[in-house]
């Protein structure tokens, strides 16, 4: 029977799982989105979520426990700052996992694991933009 089974494994030995764990982490707080596996994605939110929660309050002990697991004094300072004070009336849930589809070479479920409420500078809405001048301007060519 497989009871009480904590975490995934993903094949891994133990140093380098916590090390993929951690670089992934600092990876999604940089860029708040990361493409990975399913499996991988659904282990590096148990831990970013818990992070994050420690982030909402800046004291020393929580910099020191979340710097324990986060090595980029960037990225850091970043969780601390922005990440933290954005999800202060949020509890729980910062992450969300969007799936792509199969990996071509090995059939892994690949999926988009993102910051919930993250900031996009602007880049959405300057594409919504072109498209409605491009829409706006095929509209006037055609009816002229």
């Amino acid at each position: 029977m497989k009871h009480k089974i904590g975490f995934n494994k993903l094949n891994m030995m133990p140093a380098h799982r916590k090390a993929t764990i951690r670089n992934m982490m600092t990876s999604l707080f940089q860029y708040e989105r990361i493409t990975t596996t399913h499996a991988k994605a659904l282990e590096v939110r148990r831990f970013a979520e818990k992070e994050i929660t420690r982030a909402k309050e800046d004291s020393v002990h929580n910099r020191r426990m979340v710097a324990r697991k986060i090595w980029d004094e960037a990225i850091l300072a970043k969780l601390f700052t922005e990440l933290g004070p954005r999800y202060k009336e949020r509890n729980g849930g910062y992450t969300r996992i969007v799936r792509l589809g199969e990996r071509a070479h090995d059939a892994a479920d690949m999926v988009v694991l993102e910051l919930v409420d993250r900031k996009d500078d602007g880049k959405a809405a300057e594409r919504e933009k072109r498209k409605a001048e491009k829409k706006a301007k095929e509209k006037a060519q055609g009816q002229a």
